[in-house]
């Protein structure tokens, strides 16, 4: 089951993110050399521990540079690398910089970021993601963006989307629809599912019924459902004799259609806490008690947007 998860480099590229209890787990200046050490530390222990997924995006800082430089260094087999282009980081290495990413679905966008990533990753990227895609997106009415998107298979590259928002589900399904010269372009998919939020299921079922690989992103709520769980979590998971966070992990691996579940620890202190899900076996009941705490996705997403970048 280890194969199953994979680790997501979005808390630890860059000095500032969202996730709740990251701050105190990384260094604490938070300089580049800082948090390329931060990096390769929880990679080697990822790695150590059976992981062979990481995700990472153009916009997750120095995150693709300090993945690749590792890479590089280590020469570990058996590894698939996903990584996302859409949004740019341009936060300066700043954690109280107004803004630190720009989203942007354009044909020059992806060209710049596509060989931005090949050169910072090499022959090592596997699959290659539209970042949060979302109904409003203008690629789903340019054709030469999505014949360009398309291409990247000729390199060997799975092509697949991210989805963020309240309509995750409709988006899913209409970039499943996309084709180029009666193709379909996705064979990927990576959408936020957790026990708050759910209201990707079926859509991400019906994609893993139509063969695209599903991956889980924000299991654990930005880090709210390790330290912020609701009360009926909380006892599930002392029932089950792990902590929240495992508890959340578990849930998503519970999902038979979800193919990665992504864990976001920045430490190897948090990702050997975060492991404990794999003696995690939820019954019918655990299962029930959790789907009551799922909440509607305008409100979990409106709680996300609030989240402060620290």
């Amino acid at each position: 089951m280890t194969r199953r998860l994979g680790i997501g480099l979005a808390a630890v590229g860059r000095p500032a993110y969202i996730n709740v209890g990251r701050a105190e787990e990384l260094p604490l200046h938070r300089g580049v050399d800082d948090l390329r050490r931060a990096t390769w530390d929880l990679l080697d222990a990822a790695y150590a521990a059976g992981i062979r997924w990481i995700d990472t995006a153009r916009s997750y800082g120095r995150a693709e540079e300090f993945l690749g430089e590792w890479l590089e260094d280590r020469a570990p087999g058996n590894v698939t690398v996903s990584s996302k282009w859409g949004y740019a980081y341009v936060g300066d290495w700043d954690i109280e910089a107004p803004v630190h990413e720009r989203k942007e679905h354009s044909l020059q966008r992806y060209q710049s970021q596509y060989s931005e990533t090949r050169g910072l990753l090499n022959d090592h990227l596997s699959v290659y993601q539209v970042h949060s895609l979302t109904l409003d997106s203008p690629l789903f009415k340019d054709v030469r963006l999505q014949e360009a998107i398309a291409e990247a298979a000729s390199d060997g590259i799975r092509v697949g989307f991210s989805t963020s928002g309240p309509q995750q589900g409709e988006t899913i399904r209409r970039a499943m629809a996309l084709e180029v010269s009666g193709q379909r372009i996705f064979s990927t998919v990576q959408s936020t599912w957790n026990i708050l939020e759910t209201s990707a299921e079926d859509a991400l079922r019906e994609a893993h019924a139509e063969g695209l690989h599903v991956i889980l992103k924000e299991v654990m709520a930005n880090g709210k459902l390790a330290l912020r769980p609701p009360f009926a979590a909380r006892t599930v998971a002392f029932e089950n004799y792990v902590e929240p966070d495992a508890l959340a992990i578990a849930a998503a691996l519970s999902r038979p259609w979800a193919g990665t579940v992504l864990i976001g620890a920045v430490s190897p202190a948090q990702l050997e806490a975060n492991m404990q899900a794999m003696g995690v076996s939820l019954d019918a009941r655990a299962l029930e008690v959790l789907a009551g705490l799922s909440i509607p996705p305008e409100r979990y997403w409106a709680d996300r947007s609030a989240l402060p970048w620290t």
